[in-house]
């Protein structure tokens, strides 16, 4: 696994080589896949399962993975099923969770950040498209970034939110609510889609990265 840090103060761990290629060299080989998912599991196996499903299903249909770096909760049964499945995978992580979310040993590349911001950065430069899972606060404050910044126009790849067993109710029920209180156009709603399963998911982003000509 190669690491690499981004701040300019020295090596990410003490043996490991820095890899200086640009991220962007990884372009054009497969798209990839962000997803954005909890660090925790939840407190229902169908969270992990729809995790590793996803994760199985971005490596059989010959994406790439960009995650959050993690060996723990959602985010590592996604890698780990995507690495399986034979998909190439790329974790961000910030060098303050290193100890908290300890990296996974199977990543190709292990791109080290010195804030959650320059992470997020990175996230949505390198990926072609996002999936949401259930997580917490990171994950909720992913979701807001990647759609605030399709409302502004800065990019146009697809948004899928899978909702597993209802999870994101109160997200759909909140987006409506900012529209009928006169805080955002009612397009907000079109920036993101809601599916039920991981199969859906990879099923609209096939569809909308081949009408890109990806």
């Amino acid at each position: 696994m190669a690491h690499r840090n981004t701040d300019g103060h020295g090596p990410v761990a003490e043996s490991a080589p820095i890899q200086t290629a640009p991220e962007q060299a990884h372009r054009g080989y497969k798209p990839a896949i962000c997803v954005f998912c909890g660090s925790s599991s939840g407190n229902d196996l169908v969270y992990a399962k729809t995790a590793f499903e996803l994760g199985r299903h971005i490596g059989e249909s010959g994406y790439r993975l960009v995650f959050g770096g993690g060996a723990v909760g959602l985010m590592g049964e996604v890698a780990r099923a995507a690495r399986s499945a034979g998909a190439p995978i790329i974790g961000i992580l910030p060098a303050f969770l290193r100890g908290v979310e300890p990296p996974l040993k199977s990543a190709e590349e292990l791109v080290i950040t010195p804030d959650l911001q320059q992470r997020k950065s990175r996230m949505l430069t390198l990926a072609d498209a996002f999936v949401i899972l259930p997580g917490g606060l990171g994950t909720l404050d992913e979701f807001f970034e990647v759609i605030t910044t399709t409302q502004l126009k800065v990019h146009t790849k697809p948004v899928i939110v899978v909702d597993v067993a209802g999870y994101f109710a109160p997200l759909r029920a909140l987006l409506d609510q900012v529209v009928a209180h006169g805080f955002a156009r009612p397009e907000i709603v079109t920036h993101q889609d809601f599916v039920a399963t991981p199969a859906e998911a990879m099923a609209r982003i096939t569809l909308r990265l081949s009408a890109r000509g990806r």
